[in-house]
Protein backbone atom coordinates (compact mmCIF):
# COMPACT_ATOMS: atom_id res chain seq x y z
CA UNK A 1 0.00 0.00 0.00
CA UNK A 2 1.56 3.27 -1.35
CA UNK A 3 0.61 6.40 1.51
CA UNK A 4 -0.91 9.26 -0.96
CA UNK A 5 0.30 12.13 0.58
CA UNK A 6 -3.49 13.43 -0.57
CA UNK A 7 -4.70 11.38 2.74
CA UNK A 8 -4.61 13.88 5.52
CA UNK A 9 -5.27 16.88 3.61
CA UNK A 10 -8.35 15.47 2.48
CA UNK A 11 -9.43 14.28 5.79
CA UNK A 12 -8.52 17.90 6.82
CA UNK A 13 -10.44 19.33 4.00
CA UNK A 14 -14.05 17.28 4.69
CA UNK A 15 -13.83 18.56 8.58
CA UNK A 16 -14.41 22.09 6.97
CA UNK A 17 -16.81 21.87 4.07
CA UNK A 18 -19.53 19.94 3.68
CA UNK A 19 -18.88 18.42 0.15
CA UNK A 20 -15.41 17.43 -1.61
CA UNK A 21 -15.04 16.47 -5.16
CA UNK A 22 -11.95 14.53 -5.91
CA UNK A 23 -10.93 14.63 -9.29
CA UNK A 24 -8.71 12.37 -11.13
CA UNK A 25 -8.35 10.00 -13.76
CA UNK A 26 -10.02 6.59 -13.81
CA UNK A 27 -7.52 3.49 -11.69
CA UNK A 28 -5.97 6.97 -10.53
CA UNK A 29 -6.71 5.49 -6.95
CA UNK A 30 -9.70 7.72 -6.34
CA UNK A 31 -11.88 4.73 -4.95
CA UNK A 32 -9.22 3.07 -2.82
CA UNK A 33 -8.36 6.71 -1.17
CA UNK A 34 -11.99 7.17 -0.86
CA UNK A 35 -12.50 3.92 0.84
CA UNK A 36 -9.46 4.21 3.34
CA UNK A 37 -10.62 7.22 4.32
CA UNK A 38 -14.69 6.11 5.05
CA UNK A 39 -12.91 2.96 6.99
CA UNK A 40 -11.69 5.74 9.77
CA UNK A 41 -14.29 7.94 9.55
CA UNK A 42 -17.12 5.11 9.18
CA UNK A 43 -19.63 5.80 5.57
CA UNK A 44 -21.81 4.83 3.12
CA UNK A 45 -20.58 3.92 -0.41
CA UNK A 46 -22.28 3.93 -3.59
CA UNK A 47 -20.46 2.82 -6.79
CA UNK A 48 -23.08 5.03 -9.60
CA UNK A 49 -21.81 2.95 -12.33
CA UNK A 50 -23.21 -0.24 -10.46
CA UNK A 51 -26.92 -0.72 -11.22
CA UNK A 52 -27.71 -1.76 -8.33
CA UNK A 53 -25.90 1.20 -6.30
CA UNK A 54 -28.08 3.36 -8.73
CA UNK A 55 -31.20 1.53 -7.92
CA UNK A 56 -30.73 2.88 -4.38
CA UNK A 57 -31.01 6.10 -5.17
CA UNK A 58 -34.29 5.50 -7.18
CA UNK A 59 -35.78 8.13 -4.63
CA UNK A 60 -32.22 9.66 -4.09
CA UNK A 61 -33.94 12.28 -0.94
CA UNK A 62 -35.14 9.53 0.91
CA UNK A 63 -32.36 7.34 0.62
CA UNK A 64 -29.96 10.09 1.42
CA UNK A 65 -32.09 11.62 3.69
CA UNK A 66 -31.52 8.55 6.11
CA UNK A 67 -27.57 8.47 5.78
CA UNK A 68 -27.99 12.39 6.53
CA UNK A 69 -24.70 13.35 8.99
CA UNK A 70 -22.47 9.88 7.82
CA UNK A 71 -20.23 10.42 5.24
CA UNK A 72 -21.75 9.87 1.83
CA UNK A 73 -19.14 8.22 -0.73
CA UNK A 74 -20.32 8.82 -4.31
CA UNK A 75 -17.91 7.28 -7.21
CA UNK A 76 -18.33 8.33 -10.99
CA UNK A 77 -20.76 11.22 -9.50
CA UNK A 78 -20.92 12.62 -13.26
CA UNK A 79 -23.04 9.26 -14.66
CA UNK A 80 -26.12 11.25 -12.49
CA UNK A 81 -25.85 14.42 -12.75
CA UNK A 82 -29.02 15.56 -10.82
CA UNK A 83 -28.25 14.53 -7.67
CA UNK A 84 -26.48 17.75 -7.18
CA UNK A 85 -29.52 19.50 -6.55
CA UNK A 86 -31.06 17.16 -4.20
CA UNK A 87 -27.30 17.26 -2.54
CA UNK A 88 -27.57 21.18 -2.51
CA UNK A 89 -30.91 20.86 -0.05
CA UNK A 90 -29.67 17.91 2.23
CA UNK A 91 -26.49 20.24 2.66
CA UNK A 92 -28.72 23.23 3.38
CA UNK A 93 -30.99 20.95 5.54
CA UNK A 94 -28.21 19.84 7.76
CA UNK A 95 -26.84 23.32 7.44
CA UNK A 96 -29.83 24.53 9.58
CA UNK A 97 -29.49 21.75 12.16
CA UNK A 98 -25.41 22.62 12.87
CA UNK A 99 -24.37 20.03 11.66
CA UNK A 100 -23.31 20.43 7.43
CA UNK A 101 -19.25 18.71 7.38
CA UNK A 102 -17.88 16.46 5.89
CA UNK A 103 -21.72 14.52 4.55
CA UNK A 104 -20.55 14.14 1.30
CA UNK A 105 -17.47 12.65 -0.87
CA UNK A 106 -17.59 12.94 -4.53
CA UNK A 107 -15.24 11.21 -6.79
CA UNK A 108 -15.40 11.77 -11.02
CA UNK A 109 -12.95 10.71 -13.32
CA UNK A 110 -14.06 14.14 -16.22
CA UNK A 111 -13.29 17.21 -14.83
CA UNK A 112 -14.99 20.27 -16.65
CA UNK A 113 -18.37 19.47 -17.01
CA UNK A 114 -18.26 17.93 -13.52
CA UNK A 115 -16.90 21.22 -12.22
CA UNK A 116 -19.42 23.04 -14.16
CA UNK A 117 -22.30 20.95 -12.83
CA UNK A 118 -21.45 21.23 -8.91
CA UNK A 119 -20.13 24.80 -9.24
CA UNK A 120 -23.08 25.59 -10.40
CA UNK A 121 -25.61 23.87 -7.76
CA UNK A 122 -23.14 23.80 -5.03
CA UNK A 123 -21.38 27.10 -4.95
CA UNK A 124 -19.94 27.77 -1.37
CA UNK A 125 -20.89 24.04 0.00
CA UNK A 126 -17.84 22.25 -2.14
CA UNK A 127 -14.18 22.09 -2.16
CA UNK A 128 -12.40 20.49 -5.09
CA UNK A 129 -9.01 18.33 -5.38
CA UNK A 130 -7.00 16.46 -7.63
CA UNK A 131 -5.70 13.03 -7.31
CA UNK A 132 -3.00 12.26 -9.94
CA UNK A 133 -1.20 8.93 -10.09
CA UNK A 134 1.78 7.80 -7.82
CA UNK A 135 3.85 10.45 -7.75
CA UNK A 136 8.08 10.80 -6.89
CA UNK A 137 7.08 11.74 -3.33
CA UNK A 138 4.74 9.16 -2.58
CA UNK A 139 7.07 5.85 -3.89
CA UNK A 140 10.31 7.19 -2.63
CA UNK A 141 12.83 4.86 -2.21
CA UNK A 142 16.45 4.23 -4.32
CA UNK A 143 16.35 5.84 -8.11
CA UNK A 144 15.22 2.19 -9.44
CA UNK A 145 12.17 3.03 -8.08
CA UNK A 146 12.44 6.43 -9.73
CA UNK A 147 13.21 4.98 -12.77
CA UNK A 148 10.30 2.06 -12.85
CA UNK A 149 8.06 5.49 -12.15
CA UNK A 150 8.77 7.10 -15.28
CA UNK A 151 9.34 4.06 -17.10
CA UNK A 152 6.03 2.30 -15.76
CA UNK A 153 3.75 5.60 -14.53
CA UNK A 154 2.30 6.69 -12.21
CA UNK A 155 -1.33 4.65 -12.83
CA UNK A 156 -1.25 1.97 -9.19
CA UNK A 157 -1.74 -1.21 -11.18
CA UNK A 158 1.16 -0.14 -13.47
CA UNK A 159 3.70 0.81 -11.11
CA UNK A 160 2.92 -2.27 -8.14
CA UNK A 161 3.04 -4.99 -11.19
CA UNK A 162 5.13 -7.74 -10.73
CA UNK A 163 6.59 -7.42 -13.64
CA UNK A 164 7.47 -5.09 -16.71
CA UNK A 165 5.46 -7.34 -18.66
CA UNK A 166 2.01 -7.56 -17.20
CA UNK A 167 2.71 -3.79 -16.46
CA UNK A 168 3.01 -3.18 -20.15
CA UNK A 169 -0.45 -5.50 -20.83
CA UNK A 170 -2.07 -3.67 -17.75
CA UNK A 171 -1.49 -0.06 -19.52
CA UNK A 172 -2.43 -1.31 -22.97
CA UNK A 173 -5.69 -2.66 -21.61
CA UNK A 174 -6.36 0.62 -20.45
CA UNK A 175 -5.76 2.70 -23.36
CA UNK A 176 -8.09 -0.51 -25.09
CA UNK A 177 -11.17 0.34 -21.85
CA UNK A 178 -10.81 4.23 -22.80
CA UNK A 179 -11.08 3.83 -26.52
CA UNK A 180 -13.41 1.19 -26.89
CA UNK A 181 -15.93 2.66 -23.96
CA UNK A 182 -15.21 5.48 -22.35
CA UNK A 183 -14.31 7.90 -24.39
CA UNK A 184 -17.49 6.93 -27.63
CA UNK A 185 -19.65 7.63 -24.21
CA UNK A 186 -18.33 11.54 -24.06
CA UNK A 187 -17.60 12.32 -27.44
CA UNK A 188 -18.44 12.39 -31.33
CA UNK A 189 -18.03 8.76 -32.03
CA UNK A 190 -15.11 7.84 -34.04
CA UNK A 191 -13.35 4.27 -35.32
CA UNK A 192 -11.43 2.80 -32.61
CA UNK A 193 -8.87 2.60 -34.26
CA UNK A 194 -8.55 6.26 -35.31
CA UNK A 195 -8.64 7.20 -32.05
CA UNK A 196 -5.84 4.59 -31.35
CA UNK A 197 -3.86 6.77 -34.21
CA UNK A 198 -4.58 10.06 -32.57
CA UNK A 199 -3.53 8.70 -28.69
CA UNK A 200 -0.28 7.62 -31.24
CA UNK A 201 0.69 10.83 -32.49
CA UNK A 202 -0.17 12.36 -29.13
CA UNK A 203 2.73 10.39 -27.61
CA UNK A 204 5.14 11.21 -30.93
CA UNK A 205 4.89 14.76 -29.70
CA UNK A 206 4.86 14.82 -26.39
CA UNK A 207 6.22 17.77 -25.30
CA UNK A 208 5.79 19.63 -29.28
CA UNK A 209 3.77 22.72 -29.52
CA UNK A 210 0.20 21.73 -30.35
CA UNK A 211 -1.09 21.80 -34.12
CA UNK A 212 -4.79 20.84 -34.28
CA UNK A 213 -4.95 21.67 -37.56
CA UNK A 214 -2.28 19.82 -38.70
CA UNK A 215 -3.13 16.99 -36.37
CA UNK A 216 -6.31 16.59 -38.13
CA UNK A 217 -4.82 16.65 -41.64
CA UNK A 218 -2.85 13.49 -40.50
CA UNK A 219 -5.91 11.98 -39.19
CA UNK A 220 -8.65 12.67 -42.13
CA UNK A 221 -10.74 14.68 -39.83
CA UNK A 222 -12.19 17.98 -39.40
CA UNK A 223 -10.40 20.31 -37.01
CA UNK A 224 -13.75 20.71 -34.61
CA UNK A 225 -13.57 17.10 -34.38
CA UNK A 226 -9.34 16.44 -33.85
CA UNK A 227 -9.66 19.91 -31.35
CA UNK A 228 -12.91 18.33 -29.57
CA UNK A 229 -11.18 15.18 -28.61
CA UNK A 230 -8.21 17.26 -27.28
CA UNK A 231 -10.69 18.84 -25.32
CA UNK A 232 -11.82 15.43 -23.97
CA UNK A 233 -8.62 13.96 -23.34
CA UNK A 234 -7.60 17.00 -21.39
CA UNK A 235 -11.18 16.73 -19.42
CA UNK A 236 -10.55 13.13 -18.42
CA UNK A 237 -7.26 14.16 -17.19
CA UNK A 238 -4.90 12.22 -19.32
CA UNK A 239 -3.46 15.36 -21.36
CA UNK A 240 -2.22 18.47 -20.38
CA UNK A 241 -1.59 21.09 -22.53
CA UNK A 242 0.75 23.42 -21.09
CA UNK A 243 0.02 27.11 -21.80
CA UNK A 244 2.55 29.66 -22.67
CA UNK A 245 3.32 32.65 -20.40
CA UNK A 246 1.99 35.98 -21.68
CA UNK A 247 3.77 39.17 -20.44
CA UNK A 248 4.69 42.57 -21.63
CA UNK A 249 8.35 41.56 -22.80
CA UNK A 250 8.48 43.38 -25.39
CA UNK A 251 9.15 40.51 -27.34
CA UNK A 252 7.24 38.13 -30.19
CA UNK A 253 6.16 35.06 -27.40
CA UNK A 254 5.02 31.38 -29.12
CA UNK A 255 1.59 31.35 -28.24
CA UNK A 256 0.48 28.16 -29.04
CA UNK A 257 -0.02 25.64 -26.09
CA UNK A 258 2.45 22.46 -25.54
CA UNK A 259 0.91 19.05 -25.47
CA UNK A 260 1.74 15.76 -23.08
CA UNK A 261 0.29 12.79 -22.33
CA UNK A 262 0.39 13.05 -18.64
CA UNK A 263 1.30 9.80 -17.73
CA UNK A 264 4.91 8.75 -18.87
CA UNK A 265 3.56 4.89 -18.57
CA UNK A 266 0.97 5.77 -21.18
CA UNK A 267 3.47 7.96 -23.72
CA UNK A 268 5.71 4.47 -23.69
CA UNK A 269 2.54 1.85 -23.96
CA UNK A 270 1.55 3.73 -27.19
CA UNK A 271 4.44 3.77 -28.45
CA UNK A 272 5.40 0.10 -28.21
CA UNK A 273 8.44 1.02 -25.17
CA UNK A 274 8.15 -2.21 -22.73
CA UNK A 275 11.77 -1.97 -20.70
CA UNK A 276 14.18 1.20 -19.89
CA UNK A 277 16.75 -0.09 -22.33
CA UNK A 278 14.31 0.38 -25.16
CA UNK A 279 13.06 3.98 -23.87
CA UNK A 280 16.77 5.35 -23.38
CA UNK A 281 17.54 4.59 -27.09
CA UNK A 282 13.81 5.89 -28.08
CA UNK A 283 13.76 9.47 -29.93
CA UNK A 284 10.67 9.85 -27.12
CA UNK A 285 13.14 9.53 -24.03
CA UNK A 286 13.64 13.60 -23.97
CA UNK A 287 10.53 14.45 -23.83
CA UNK A 288 9.34 11.74 -21.86
CA UNK A 289 11.24 12.82 -19.08
CA UNK A 290 10.78 16.20 -19.59
CA UNK A 291 6.83 15.61 -19.55
CA UNK A 292 7.33 12.55 -16.45
CA UNK A 293 9.36 15.61 -14.68
CA UNK A 294 6.76 18.41 -15.79
CA UNK A 295 3.82 16.10 -14.34
CA UNK A 296 5.11 15.39 -11.06
CA UNK A 297 6.24 19.21 -10.18
CA UNK A 298 2.79 19.86 -11.13
CA UNK A 299 1.72 16.92 -9.01
CA UNK A 300 3.04 19.12 -5.65
CA UNK A 301 3.41 22.33 -6.40
CA UNK A 302 1.10 25.09 -3.24
CA UNK A 303 -2.49 25.78 -3.75
CA UNK A 304 -2.96 28.70 -6.51
CA UNK A 305 0.59 27.77 -8.22
CA UNK A 306 0.03 27.40 -11.90
CA UNK A 307 2.80 26.18 -14.38
CA UNK A 308 3.76 27.40 -18.11
CA UNK A 309 6.60 27.52 -20.55
CA UNK A 310 8.39 30.59 -21.86
CA UNK A 311 9.29 30.92 -25.54
CA UNK A 312 10.26 33.49 -27.81
CA UNK A 313 10.78 33.83 -31.77
CA UNK A 314 14.47 34.49 -30.81
CA UNK A 315 15.22 31.12 -28.96
CA UNK A 316 14.44 32.19 -25.42
CA UNK A 317 13.15 29.21 -23.73
CA UNK A 318 12.22 27.83 -20.30
CA UNK A 319 11.16 24.52 -19.66
CA UNK A 320 8.39 25.12 -16.91
CA UNK A 321 7.80 28.65 -15.49
CA UNK A 322 6.23 28.13 -11.90
CA UNK A 323 3.86 30.83 -10.97
CA UNK A 324 2.77 31.53 -7.48
CA UNK A 325 0.06 32.90 -5.56
CA UNK A 326 2.00 35.70 -4.08
CA UNK A 327 3.49 36.68 -7.61
CA UNK A 328 7.09 34.55 -7.57
CA UNK A 329 8.37 32.80 -10.42
CA UNK A 330 11.13 29.93 -10.65
CA UNK A 331 12.06 28.68 -13.51
CA UNK A 332 12.97 25.09 -14.26
CA UNK A 333 14.89 23.56 -16.87
CA UNK A 334 14.62 20.08 -17.62
CA UNK A 335 17.51 18.16 -18.69
CA UNK A 336 18.21 14.48 -19.34
CA UNK A 337 21.71 14.29 -18.66
CA UNK A 338 24.07 13.58 -15.36
CA UNK A 339 26.15 16.93 -16.57
CA UNK A 340 23.52 19.24 -16.88
CA UNK A 341 23.71 22.47 -18.37
CA UNK A 342 21.44 25.36 -19.78
CA UNK A 343 21.18 26.54 -23.05
CA UNK A 344 21.94 30.00 -23.72
CA UNK A 345 18.24 30.81 -24.21
CA UNK A 346 17.50 29.93 -20.74
CA UNK A 347 19.41 32.14 -19.46
CA UNK A 348 18.33 34.81 -21.74
CA UNK A 349 14.42 33.88 -21.09
CA UNK A 350 15.19 34.00 -17.12
CA UNK A 351 16.76 38.06 -17.84
CA UNK A 352 12.89 38.57 -19.37
CA UNK A 353 11.65 36.97 -16.76
CA UNK A 354 13.76 37.90 -13.46
CA UNK A 355 12.92 34.57 -11.84
CA UNK A 356 13.32 34.23 -8.06
CA UNK A 357 15.07 31.42 -8.53
CA UNK A 358 16.04 28.81 -11.16
CA UNK A 359 16.68 25.51 -11.26
CA UNK A 360 18.06 22.46 -13.87
CA UNK A 361 15.73 19.35 -13.18
CA UNK A 362 18.49 16.02 -13.80
CA UNK A 363 18.48 12.41 -13.18
CA UNK A 364 21.04 12.29 -10.26
CA UNK A 365 21.27 12.16 -6.73
CA UNK A 366 23.03 15.18 -5.70
CA UNK A 367 22.44 19.03 -5.36
CA UNK A 368 25.04 21.69 -7.39
CA UNK A 369 25.42 24.83 -8.56
CA UNK A 370 25.59 25.58 -12.24
CA UNK A 371 26.69 29.31 -11.88
CA UNK A 372 24.28 32.34 -12.84
CA UNK A 373 22.44 31.78 -9.50
CA UNK A 374 21.43 28.44 -10.81
CA UNK A 375 20.86 25.00 -8.99
CA UNK A 376 21.20 21.70 -9.89
CA UNK A 377 18.84 19.33 -8.42
CA UNK A 378 17.18 15.84 -8.98
CA UNK A 379 13.23 15.58 -9.28
CA UNK A 380 12.60 14.70 -5.86
CA UNK A 381 14.69 17.15 -4.10
CA UNK A 382 12.89 19.86 -5.88
CA UNK A 383 9.33 17.75 -5.60
CA UNK A 384 10.44 18.24 -1.75
CA UNK A 385 11.14 21.51 -1.82
CA UNK A 386 7.67 22.56 -3.68
CA UNK A 387 6.15 20.14 -1.30
CA UNK A 388 7.14 22.06 1.55
CA UNK A 389 9.34 19.44 2.88
CA UNK A 390 12.70 20.25 1.85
Amino acid sequence: MVKRRLYPILRKRLREVPAVVLLGPRQAGKTTLALALGEKLGSIYLDLESEQDQAKLAEPELYLNEHLGKLVILDEIQRIPGLFPVLRGLIDRARRKGNAKGLYLLLGSASLDLLKQSGETLAGRVSYMELDPFDVLEIGGPASDRDRLWLRGGFPESYLAPNASRSLRWRLDFIRAYLERDLPQFGPRIAAEALRRFWAMLAHLQGGLLNVAQMARNLGVDVKTAGGYIDLLVDLLLVRRLPPWHANVGKRLVKSPKVYVRDSGLVHALLGVGDKETLLSHPVVGASWEGFVIENLLAVVPEGAQGHFYRTSGGAEIDLVLSFSDGRLWAVEIKRSLSPHPEKGFYVACEDLKPERKFVVYPGDENFPLGNDTQAMPLQAIARLLAGKG
